[in-house]
């Protein structure tokens, strides 16, 4: 049986539509991960028991709560605290710059951990090289431990990028015409209940490899050498 049978011209922009939206969002929120879950490791990596401790407490806090739970209060509890222009300005964007930020903070939290496990595994010796040849610590980090860093939790960080793609499918509880919340409008318009949703399976499936895939080939070609 042909499940894209069904699908009319129309459909298929309607599921264009969506999945551009999810696109959109998982672009958005993986740079907001990808850089405040650096930015969080290299703090972490300074030294100072509060940068620590912060670190610590964001990685708690956002590894513990359901993405939903976020989502919800990011889009129900903070725009109440906001002055009403800002408040008007999210609600005509209904809702897909609180689903980035939400999922981006999120996952800032698992991509930080992977990173974090990078520099761990760069050993002490090439810190100190790096400063003894008058780097500063940051600088160290950028030319020195960030790279070989990045190269060695880039399995982790493919996998957590899936994850992410898989987690904007959660955006529709606030509204987000995503993927997702535009196959169940479809559903509600044909009655074809399994078709709709095995059109979504198969879509989220053959990005979902393409990325793992794509992951696979960044990873092969950057490894770093055994010595």
């Amino acid at each position: 049986m042909n499940v894209f049978s069904f699908l009319t011209p129309d459909h298929v922009a309607v599921l264009a539509r969506g999945l551009s939206f999810t696109a959109a969002i998982t672009i958005a929120s993986w740079l907001l991960a990808m850089g405040l879950g650096m930015a969080l490791a290299i703090l972490n990596e300074s030294g100072g028991r509060v940068a620590r401790g912060v670190v610590a407490a964001f990685i708690a806090y956002q590894r513990n709560i359901p993405v939903v739970a976020h989502l919800l209060l990011w889009y129900f509890g903070v725009p109440a605290l906001l002055p009403k222009p800002v408040q008007s300005w999210i609600n005509v964007h209904n809702g897909e710059l609180i689903s980035v930020i939400a999922i981006g903070l999120c996952l800032a939290a698992y991509f930080c951990e992977d990173i974090r496990s990078g520099f761990r595994s760069i050993p002490a010796t090439q810190h100190e090289a790096a400063r003894a040849l008058g780097l500063s610590f940051l600088q160290s980090m950028r030319w020195v431990v960030v790279p070989q860093a990045l190269r060695i939790a880039l399995p982790a960080l493919v996998n957590h990028t899936v994850l992410l793609f898989k987690t904007t499918a959660l955006a529709m509880a606030i509204g987000v015409a995503e993927l997702t919340y535009v196959v169940r409008e479809l559903e509600n318009q044909t009655f074809r209940t399994f078709e709709a949703y095995s059109v979504a399976t198969v879509v989220y499936l053959m990005i979902s490899l393409a990325l793992m895939g794509a992951g696979a080939m960044l990873a092969r070609r950057y490894r770093i050498p055994a010595r």
